[in-house]
């Protein structure tokens, strides 16, 4: 792609948004199918809503996951589509695919149309935070800087044949990785979600225990208590008999 934006003109590199307010957005939101992840979907879907709502029309939004699509509904937003979270990373590529065909549909409709993702990127063991990436178009500026750096070795680089269409293949590749990569982060978030969810519940029931423990004692000695004031005011009053 550095080779490709060398050689081909700034103005034909990628379709530009020539007035504002008037393209269509599209947006994909990945979630979760499943419960037990604590705030994951709840986090990832204010921030999504946050951020959709400061965009100049409204958008077509995909959900990626039936726990976020329910929440993303409760905003009022225009859902268009739902696809299943991926159980594998055999399963990451064909959901991918379909983002794509979607996401084409969208542009054949609409040349100027952007695509933006909102997910959970993984941070630590147990922690993530909501982000997002706009796809399409792409940054000028980031194609500008990509364009100046310096070649790593001494032999000239070279595009054989039609350096559009290469650029072209190359561009899809380059949605599909980002795609891809989005897909893998918020996998690895709602893992770490749920990993810390559990920790939390495993911590409530041993707490749980003890304080169950602790009223059964104390239970315990009362009861023992009572038999023995019992058993010492009958001897005191046979004993006064």
């Amino acid at each position: 792609m550095e080779v490709c934006f060398r050689e081909i003109a700034p103005s034909a590199r990628v379709e530009r948004i020539r007035q504002k307010n008037t393209g269509s957005i599209g947006a994909v939101v990945f979630g979760s199918d499943q419960g037990l992840v604590g705030q994951f979907n709840d986090i990832v879907a204010d921030y999504a809503v946050k951020e959709l709502a400061a965009l100049p029309v409204k958008p077509h939004i995909w959900a990626v996951g039936e726990r976020v699509y329910s929440r993303l509904a409760d905003a009022d937003l225009p859902l268009v589509g739902l696809f299943t979270v991926p159980n594998s990373i055999k399963a990451v590529t064909p959901l991918i695919g379909q983002i794509l065909v979607e996401s084409e549909k969208l542009r054949s409709q609409d040349e100027n149309a952007e695509l933006y993702l909102f997910y959970n990127r993984h941070k630590t063991r147990a922690t993530y935070e909501p982000v997002s990436q706009r796809l399409l178009p792409l940054d000028e500026t980031w194609q500008s800087d990509l364009a100046k750096l310096p070649w790593p070795t001494r032999n000239l680089p070279e595009v054989m044949g039609d350096s559009t269409e290469t650029l072209k293949a190359l561009i899809r590749e380059y949605l599909f990785v980002s795609l891809f990569r989005a897909c893998a982060e918020s996998l690895a978030s709602e893992n770490a979600s749920r990993l810390a969810a559990m920790q939390r519940a495993d911590q409530n029931i041993e707490e749980m225990l003890e304080d169950l423990n602790r009223d059964f004692y104390r239970l315990r000695q009362s009861g023992i208590d009572e038999e023995l004031f019992e058993v010492v005011s009958g001897f005191e009053a046979l004993s006064r008999s």
